[in-house]
């Protein structure tokens, strides 16, 4: 079979983290999140790999071609972004002419999950199978109506949704997809919708659906990757390729690759990821669900947890990173403190699009772009975000969102007195 892995889209809600590269790029467990989804996929004997690319598609791209040098990838450019359906219509003139996975890039799901997916319908009489997810509550996602096995529609956004199957981002559609997406129009937000397809296909009892058995993340907003850098770690097995000093304590699971130290008086609690050539210590503690990039420095007595750093960031000295996401080529000055909870225990809220909105999580530090660098002291509150390129002063404490290519700096006045 062969694969149409759809990654236009622009990604606002990602940013600050999708400001310098598509989202589909932004690393999970020290891996770009497109390449967990190819990996599975060739896992499963898939080679033949479509992609649709629109925003950054240069970088994704080149990405893409620098890592898998034995796949020759199709690219297929969706200039406009009209919908998932519309996504799935650039692919008609490719002429599939047998069934196909069509996968949104953004969807996280177990190691093996597409060959059982495939397993399922090769044995099954539909025309396009929906994969599924059990969710406690529905109502943001598209609801699966299930009648004698087959779906009968999916809802949209429902008002009453608990303990329901959604629409996982996961089909096996046959080429008929394309006449079912020629017979519908657009929406009245313009889009043509992938779903209208499905259930005008469902009507006729060819639609089949295939629960998901495990983790399914669909990363849509920045502290999603969280999460599915929780899923990922939570089944590593430990590979110490490089030097481990005497002094330093590890607690399985732990990854760490080649040209990497870690120092004297470290203490890393698995599972933990840290990537190649990354200086780490000494005497500083990092906590499960870390990851740590390659070229990546942290220094004395610094603390990290349930965070993701990504390449060539340095963490100065007496510094504590929590359940943070950090872009590249960032720098904290000594004493940088990420807030990661409220005082009063609430939930976290962050701006989204211009919009304030609850994250849902009691628990998130910082959310910081590419190229930004911090004084001493900064201290940064839960939830904001800094936009790449910024930088903020000794000793400010960052209580809302930096705009990219700023610099915050602290006003104090002396009161100087006599002193004996």
């Amino acid at each position: 079979m062969k694969a149409l892995i759809l990654a236009a889209g622009e990604s606002t809600r990602m940013r600050p983290l999708s400001s310098t590269r598509p989202k589909h790029l932004i690393p999970v467990a020290n891996k770009p999140l497109i390449f967990h989804t190819i990996d599975n996929l060739i896992d499963a004997g898939i080679s033949d790999i479509y992609i649709v690319t629109g925003y950054l598609d240069n970088i994704l791209k080149e990405a893409l071609t620098l890592r898998y040098r034995d796949i020759s990838f199709k690219f297929i450019t969706q200039n406009e972004r009209k919908g998932t359906g519309h996504a799935v219509m650039t692919a008609e003139d490719l002429h599939l002419d047998e069934p196909f996975f069509a996968i949104y890039g953004d969807i996280l799901v177990p190691h093996g999950f597409y060959q059982r997916l495939y397993n399922m319908f090769h044995n099954s009489k539909f025309s396009t199978i929906v994969a599924a997810k059990r969710v406690p509550d529905g109502r943001a996602y598209g609801v699966l109506d299930i009648k004698d096995d087959r779906l009968a529609r999916i809802i949209e956004k429902p008002e009453n949704a608990q303990n329901v199957l959604i629409n996982a981002g996961i089909y096996i559609f046959s080429p008929d997809i394309f006449e079912t997406l020629h017979e519908i129009g657009y929406s009245p937000r313009g889009e043509l919708e992938l779903t209208d397809a499905i259930n005008i296909q469902a009507k006729n009892g060819n639609v089949g659906y295939f629960e998901i058995d495990g983790f399914w993340i669909d990363v849509g907003r920045p502290w999603d990757l969280l999460e599915a850098n929780k899923a990922i770690l939570s089944s590593i097995e430990t590979k110490i390729e490089g030097t481990v000093e005497d002094g330093a304590t590890i607690k399985d699971p732990v990854i760490i690759g080649p040209g990497t130290i870690i120092r004297s008086g470290a203490y890393i609690i698995g599972p933990v990821i840290i990537g190649s050539n990354s200086d780490i210590g000494p005497n500083c503690f990092i906590r499960p669900y870390t990851s740590l990039g390659n070229n990546v420095r942290i220094g004395n007595a610094v603390e990290i947890k349930n965070s993701i750093i990504m390449d060539g960031t340095h963490v100065g000295h007496l510094s504590y990173v929590g359940d943070s996401v950090i872009g590249e080529n960032v720098n904290f000055g000594a004493g940088t403190i990420t807030g990661n909870l409220r005082l009063d225990r609430k939930n976290i809220k962050a701006v989204v699009k211009g919009k304030v909105i609850d994250t849902g999580r009691r628990k998130l530090g910082a959310i910081i772009g590419d190229n930004v660098s911090t004084g001493i002291g900064t201290l940064m509150m839960p939830g904001v975000m800094l936009y790449p390129n910024s930088a903020i002063g000794a000793g400010v404490v960052v209580y809302r969102d930096v705009p990219a290519n700023k610099l915050i700096l602290l006003k104090q006045e002396y009161d100087i007195r006599d002193w004996k």
